[in-house]
């Protein structure tokens, strides 16, 4: 199968973990076999795939705000004509990115990436232009598409619930953990909780700051370190908190080898990779009863209410007392989900959408 990845909403380093499974996607399609997959990418992320050829629209750029997302989707619209021509290869056309823009032709069959439907489950931590945005280009899109892939069971569910998509049409991808890219560690770790998350709000972060302050009644040399993008928007910490931002992969691995444990209070998730991230480097994991992330960590973390302080503080202190276990327990959790695997259901996706369109 000829297949485009259509990815020209792309933002490098401002999409979260979306960004991290397209580019895994990019290289675990090249050793796939049935299918020859190119990737279609905007200027401002030339070089993103990796594994497979890549074209890149230098008339396309985004910029990682609502406003500027608009603008290339109206941008990508009013060339439409032209831009089909780069996805004319092609007998499926898969949008990573959610965003089917633009719209392949009638011969081509359609394959969306829907990662979550969180818009319809917290609105209140969205904006009216995000709302808008969302409802036009990912539920239309999704409810048009010869099939859907999304990333966890509970997200599928929820997608069946709320838009009303025949199950049949949704296939479920779980993300993979490429572990030879980590380096477990199974003995001592420092004083510190982790955690890996941009700054937006259902990351829950001001609940996270409340419970390791009461943890720090009992050990007041525990300190905290936040990583990822848009930290600016939690305002001033304690100087307890280290707010690192952007780090490096190797910066963060090495922070996952060392953190007393990791703690991973999101109240809503697709799916949730940093705490298999964290697992395969061996760090113990106190983790959210919420959305995906329970049916991802399975038995190998420690689950607390992530609106409740308290159970936050109590996660995290049974994750650390309990680190040995959870340790090795977490290497082998984390390599079941593999980018292999991962690839295959997308294979598989590909092959039903073309038989379906």
């Amino acid at each position: 199968m000829r297949v485009a990845l259509s990815m020209l909403t792309l933002v490098p380093g401002g999409m979260g973990g979306s960004e991290t499974y397209a580019s895994a996607l990019t290289a675990s399609l090249a050793a796939t076999d049935g299918v020859d997959a190119r990737a279609v990418v905007p200027a401002n992320a030339r070089g993103f795939s990796r594994g497979i050829p890549e074209t890149v629209v230098e008339s396309v750029t985004v910029k990682a705000s609502t406003a500027g997302r608009l603008a290339a989707v109206a941008s990508i619209l009013a060339q439409s004509s032209r831009l089909r021509r780069t996805l004319d290869f092609a007998d499926v056309v898969h949008f990573p990115f959610t965003v089917v823009a633009p719209k392949p032709t009638r011969r081509q069959a359609t394959v969306q990436s829907l990662l979550d439907v969180q818009h319809l489950e917290l609105p209140q931590m969205f904006s009216r232009a995000e709302l808008l945005y969302r409802r036009r280009f990912y539920e239309g899109a999704a409810r048009n598409a010869d099939v859907v892939i999304t990333i966890s069971h509970f997200a599928k569910q929820r997608m069946v619930e709320l838009l009303g998509i025949p199950e049949e049409r949704i296939r479920v991808a779980h993300l993979g953990v490429d572990v030879s890219r980590f380096t477990p560690n199974t003995g001592d770790r420092e004083n510190f909780v982790l955690y890996p998350a941009r700054g937006w709000p259902h990351k829950n972060h001001a609940r996270l700051i409340e419970a390791v302050a009461l943890l720090r009644r009992e050990d007041p040399t525990l300190r905290l370190v936040l990583t990822g993008g848009g930290l600016d928007t939690l305002g001033e910490l304690p100087d307890w908190v280290e707010k690192r931002g952007l780090v490096s992969v190797e910066e963060l691995h090495r922070l996952y080898r060392t953190a007393a444990a990791m703690a991973f209070p999101s109240l809503y998730e697709g799916f949730g990779l940093p705490p298999l991230e964290a697992m395969a480097s061996g760090c113990p994991v106190a983790a959210a009863d919420a959305g995906s992330i329970p049916e991802v960590v399975g038995d190998a973390a420690v689950l607390f209410d992530p609106r409740d302080v308290e159970d936050i503080a109590r996660g995290i202190s049974e994750a650390i007392a309990r680190g040995a276990e959870l340790s090795v327990g977490g290497v082998g959790h984390a390599a079941r989900f593999t980018w292999e695997a991962c690839a295959e259901v997308h294979a598989s996706a590909y092959a039903q959408a073309l038989a379906a369109h």
